[in-house]
């Protein structure tokens, strides 16, 4: 799983020219699921979001977690979070679980959210939809379960894992 945490002063998402969700004070989430994610990346995910200290505290800080701060989050599927681009000038999604899968997951993703007591938002899985957000910061983090960072992987490579 990958997710673009950004922290917001607002967001909402439009689907037909409909809100289907909106927020105040908190993080959008955009999360692409890839082909061998499980439940419990799902869960890993949505805890470790619950707690990613990325507000600030009084003194300006990054100290404190969209909980400490009674925030909301405005999750919203995007599989184009998958692509890959290594090749050519057309990225390819093949990397992104199929909607049968990816659907599931996402679902558990914000149900875990809900379960650590955040008000949730979402959109509407598989539409196309328009994300409007006033970024706080800009603050923007990027988590992935499933792709080591390039650190990790020299690190391995040196043996010092």
């Amino acid at each position: 799983m990958r997710a673009v945490c950004q922290r917001v002063r607002e967001a909402r998402v439009v689907v037909d020219g409909r809100t289907v969700g909106e927020i105040g004070t908190g993080l959008v989430v955009l999360l692409g699921v890839a082909r061998g994610d499980s439940a419990g990346d799902a869960d890993r995910l949505a805890a470790k979001i619950a707690k990613l200290r990325i507000f600030a505290d009084a003194e300006g800080r990054f100290d404190r977690s969209v909980v400490d701060v009674g925030g909301s989050v405005l999750a919203v599927s995007q599989f184009t979070l998958l692509a890959d681009t290594a090749k050519g000038n057309r990225p390819s999604f093949t990397d992104a679980a199929p909607p049968a899968e990816a659907e599931p997951l996402y679902a558990r993703f914000c149900d875990g959210l809900r379960a650590l007591g955040l008000p949730i938002a979402t959109g509407v899985f598989g539409a196309k939809m328009q994300v409007e957000l006033a970024n706080d910061g800009p603050v923007t983090i990027v988590l992935d379960t499933g792709v080591s960072s390039p650190r990790d992987v020299e690190r391995s490579s040196r043996g010092l894992e």
